[in-house]
């Protein structure tokens, strides 16, 4: 066998280990072109063909493969950490000035900086906006 037949062969071995890693199938269409590339290395000694049927297999796979991997990856149904925060109701603490950017509320026990676009007075029901680092934005509760 020649040598860049198991250089073609190491390369689809490391493609699908970062493959492994990560989701998308797109290191798994370059290991099979890397598969393809070995098997031409038998037939030829020209890199630029080897390369080019790495080039075209991984090229083709990529666009066929993305229904497939759309299915795998999948986004998480229940939001974690500070996202689950965004829709939740909370009290204000102390009052909210837009202006000086100022104020706290408290969402499920926790008290939070918090900015809204207008004057919220201490007391009043909120809903969370938006989270951004430390500071929720919030807006007022309407009462439906």
């Amino acid at each position: 066998m020649p040598t860049m037949f198991w250089l073609w062969l190491a390369a689809m071995v490391i493609f699908l280990i970062v493959e492994i890693m990560t989701p998308g199938l797109v290191f798994a269409c370059f290991a099979f072109g890397a598969l393809g590339g070995a098997v031409a290395s038998t037939m030829t000694d020209s890199y630029l063909i080897q390369l080019g049927v790495f080039a075209f297999l991984a090229i083709l796979l990529i666009p066929l493969t993305r229904p497939l991997a759309k299915k795998i990856t999948k986004e998480s149904p229940q939001k974690t950490n500070v996202d689950a925060m965004i829709g939740k109701s909370g009290l204000v603490i102390k009052a909210i000035d837009p202006v000086a950017e100022g104020g706290q509320v408290r969402v499920e026990g926790q008290v939070w900086q918090a900015i809204a676009s207008e004057p919220i007075n201490e007391g009043a029901q909120i809903t969370v906006d938006k989270v951004q680092g430390a500071r929720l934005y919030v807006s007022k509760k309407t009462d439906e």
